[in-house]
């Protein structure tokens, strides 16, 4: 009998989703900083086995929306609930209540298997450990509850195991050579705005997305041509840094990520650009993957 269904991750930001998804599949296919919102897009990883396919899905962090950008990502998070076959629902240690009440009880009503994972337990005490299993076995009774770290890998091979065992019985959605449903340019992207999230503070990160205008694969080398939108000229400024060191450092560590991704040798041009206030501007939202309703 060969089992498939689809496996979708929810959780306040920063519990640790991207960092489980990455370590059930194997591949770094959504970034990790430790910033808040640093997953924007529904991101599949698709894992196949020989009698299995788990097709996972890494949400953006459960926020209150504060402009049209925001709520475009918790359009992500409410289409995770509809074709679940398996619910995950993330917390971490010190953590007492999802921030949206709505997606709350939809996760305590919610009528599909519902696994509850602590996350980061390596950063607590048993007391603490048995006070907070406690707290989360009586606000969401439904679930299967499982203390993990992510970051470690404690625990995480018996909640994939579970998950394979509350799979239904079907044929696979996917070929079963695909590891996602994104294209590479997406990936392109995602990296380079890792690096962004990862050495830029304050507003800077948040207001930055990136397009891959250019990708061009050859036998030894692919040929990316990417730019960075930011919302004013100042930003630009920022991005750039002194005589482009900043802008050069971002392009350095993303190509070694990219090489690494996949598997050979990348020559990436970055290029700055002012995309005034893109975030609230519904027509750039779409043209860069959101609004799909």
């Amino acid at each position: 009998m060969h089992k498939a269904g689809f496996v979708n991750i929810i959780g306040n930001p920063n519990v640790g989703k991207s960092t489980l998804m990455n370590a059930f599949i194997g591949e770094k296919l959504s970034i990790i900083t430790s910033k808040a919102q640093t997953t924007r897009h529904r991101i599949l990883g698709i894992v196949n086995g020989e009698d299995f396919q788990m097709i996972l899905s890494d949400t953006p962090g459960i926020i209150k929306p504060a402009y049209e950008l925001q709520a475009s990502m918790m359009d992500f998070v409410k289409s995770a609930f509809e074709d679940a076959d398996v619910l995950i629902y993330m917390v971490e240690i010190g953590e007492k209540e999802l921030k949206d009440d709505a997606f709350f009880k939809k996760i305590t009503n919610s009528k599909i298997p519902v696994l509850l994972l602590l996350n980061k337990i390596d950063n607590s005490n048993q007391e603490q450990l048995e006070e907070q299993a406690q707290l989360w076995q009586v606000k969401v009774p439904n679930a299967e509850f499982f203390p993990i770290s992510a970051l470690e890998g404690f625990n995480v091979q018996n909640v994939f195991n579970r998950i394979i065992e509350l799979l239904p019985a079907s044929p696979a959605f996917y070929p079963k050579d695909q590891l996602t449903d994104k294209p590479e340019r997406f990936f392109v992207n995602e990296a380079i705005r890792e690096k962004i999230l990862l050495h830029y503070k304050k507003e800077i990160p948040y207001a930055v997305e990136v397009d891959t205008e250019e990708f061009f694969e050859e036998e030894e080398i692919i040929r990316m041509r990417s730019v960075i939108m930011v919302e004013r000229e100042t930003q630009k400024g920022i991005i750039i840094g002194h005589k482009g060191s900043a802008l050069k450092r971002v392009g350095m560590e993303a190509r070694k990520d990219l090489e690494k991704f996949f598997g050979k040798q990348v020559h990436l041009e970055l290029y700055v650009k002012v995309n005034k206030n893109w975030r609230s501007n519904q027509t750039q939202l779409r043209r860069f993957g959101y609004n799909q309703k």
